[in-house]
């Protein structure tokens, strides 16, 4: 089933991407307020397991938001990163690869949305972190910024027309990459007229090709699903629901996949809760999931022990069981103190031995002074050549909550021009302020 989309909003400030309706809203106040941060840190590029750079930067970060409502919202800011130390800069100032492409200017935009979620149109333009395309098929907690020296704009489009809903894509806004989109269409809507709650029977094709020319060359590939959704329950606060679905490879005979499972979503004042339990059937270089968390360093050399892209892996033929939990929570907890949570978990596991798993939690403390997030990705687990990443961040402020300190710290990989990836680690340490009027 399609709704209201509500992933991406809780990335920035007033990053909400835009969703749909079936009737515009009346006309809005328009009422202007802005926000404007600076952060100046040291940052660390470290070796890990004793291959990789050792260069250190003074990491200036401007940041400003302007929100006119739901409708309109502007987020610009980027790092900049002033070389310290580094035996092999070159001699330039600034690190050239956060900078040396046009895809990377994109990183400028943090946000520009026009539309809102009564409007039967939007437009988005962002990051994409852990980006899901309406059934997630294709797909699915899809994060572009993996590969640290590639920093694109993403663009999403949101349509509604009568019974059919429309959800287009671009990962690069600047470059020719990962394109796709989804068109879903309310059968109930089609023969009865607008239904009191819209989604509960529903047909969708989707379709995704990776240009492969931005970001670093790497071998293009196409990718097409149909899905059929059945709610069982569908309310405004509550859904469940039942889906099916088959995919393969355009053009490559033997390159599919089918799949059958079940989703609840719950929203209530203080609790977002999202579920999704999935068996899948994988054949060929084919499978669900296929553009999804690891995909940007995946495209350059797939979990195993060959270096070989992941578009020309003859993925092995199996089942899977995929299941996918988002928890978002706000209350008041014993003693007065204010706890948020935010958790966002996908796991699958296969017949063959390998394992996936991807997971984000944030939690606020404090009276929400204390920000704590962590990131993990493990995949191929199980298996010879598995890829591991992770990552860490705190926040505190203090002074009214306009002065906070901060320390993030991880592992990355960086893609080399010979197609491998060459690991290592990051470390940062330093001071934000930031106004809001």
């Amino acid at each position: 089933m399609h709704g209201k989309r509500s992933g991406l909003a809780a990335l920035l400030l007033l990053l909400s991407s835009t969703g749909w309706a079936s009737e515009p809203s009346p006309p809005l106040v328009r009422e202007w307020r802005y926000l404007m941060r600076l952060e100046a840190t040291t940052l660390a590029f470290l070796p890990r397991a004793g291959v990789g750079e050792d260069a250190g930067f003074l990491q200036v970060e401007p940041t400003f938001i302007l929100d006119g409502g739901p409708e309109l919202g502007l987020n610009l800011g980027a790092p900049v990163r002033f070389r310290l130390w580094d035996g092999d800069g070159g001699g330039a100032r600034v690190r050239r690869e956060d900078w040396d492409t046009l895809s990377d200017w994109g990183q400028l935009v943090r946000g520009l949305k026009f539309g809102s979620d009564d409007a039967p149109l939007g437009v988005w333009f962002g990051p994409l972190e852990e980006h899901r395309l309406l059934s997630g098929h294709l797909v699915r907690r899809y994060s572009h910024r993996t590969n640290p020296d590639y920093h694109p704009v993403g663009g999403l489009l949101t349509g509604t027309l009568g019974p059919v809903y429309v959800e287009a894509f671009t990962s690069d806004a600047l470059g020719a990459r990962l394109m796709g989109g989804e068109l879903s269409l309310d059968v109930e809507h089609l023969f009865f007229g607008p239904p009191e709650q819209p989604g509960r029977y529903t047909l969708g094709f989707s379709a995704v090709h990776d240009w492969g020319l931005a970001g670093g060359r790497a071998p293009s590939v196409t990718l097409a699903h149909v899905d059929a959704t059945v709610g069982l329950l569908v309310r405004s606060d509550r859904a469940v629901h039942l889906v099916a679905g088959w995919g393969g490879r355009p053009g490559e005979g033997g390159a599919w996949g089918a799949v059958v499972g079940a989703g609840m979503d719950t929203r209530a004042e203080r609790l977002h809760l999202r579920l999704r339990l999935e068996a899948r059937r994988q054949q060929g270089g084919f499978r669900q999931g296929f553009f999804g968390a690891d995909y940007e360093l995946a495209r350059f050399q797939a979990v195993g022990p060959a270096v070989v892209p992941l578009a020309e892996v003859s993925f092995p033929e199996g089942y899977s069981a995929f299941g996918e939990a988002e928890v978002k929570w706000d209350a008041v907890s014993y003693g007065g103190l204010r706890r948020h949570l935010r958790l966002s978990l996908g796991v699958e596991a296969f017949t063959w031995g390998r394992a996936d798993v991807d997971g984000r939690v944030a939690m606020q403390f404090f009276e929400r002074a204390l920000d704590v997030a962590l990131k993990g990705l493990a995949v191929g687990a199980g298996k010879p050549g598995a890829r591991y990443l992770g990552a860490a961040e705190v926040r505190w402020r203090f002074l009214g909550g306009t002065l906070y300190a901060m320390g993030t710290g991880g592992t990355l990989l960086f893609p080399t021009s010979e197609g491998t990836l060459r690991p290592g680690a990051f470390a940062s340490v330093g001071l934000g302020v930031d106004h809001a009027r």
